[in-house]
């Protein structure tokens, strides 16, 4: 009996590191089913990274009274020049909210 008891010894080391890699992987797992959230391409030349664009206007006058109409609802904005004219950028996380604030002032 005292001859087996380093293999008992063994065995129950090998079956309590199997029983902690199951629960770390339960854990701790890759989640490949998760769905990944889009993460814009930092090459890509035409992007803007984190903003989104929401409308784009002629002059920069229109673009800063809709920038103000934004700042007024709590919605962070900015404005981009183009060569056609000025675009209006918010965060992807706001830019729900800016459509729907920037469509009550058109009713108005």
């Amino acid at each position: 009996m005292v001859d087996g008891a380093p293999v008992v010894a063994l065995i129950g080391a090998l079956l309590m590191m199997v029983v902690l890699l199951l629960a770390l992987r339960w854990t701790f797992g890759t989640g490949r089913n998760q769905p990944a959230p889009h993460i814009p391409d930092p090459d890509d030349p035409t992007g803007d990274g984190l903003l989104e664009e929401i409308t784009r206007v002629p002059t920069e006058s229109a673009a800063q009274v809709l920038r103000s109409r934004l700042g007024g609802a709590g919605i962070r904005a900015t404005i981009g020049r183009t060569s056609g004219g000025y675009r209006l950028l918010v965060f992807h996380s706001d830019a729900v909210d800016a459509r729907v604030v920037l469509s009550r002032g058109a009713l108005d």
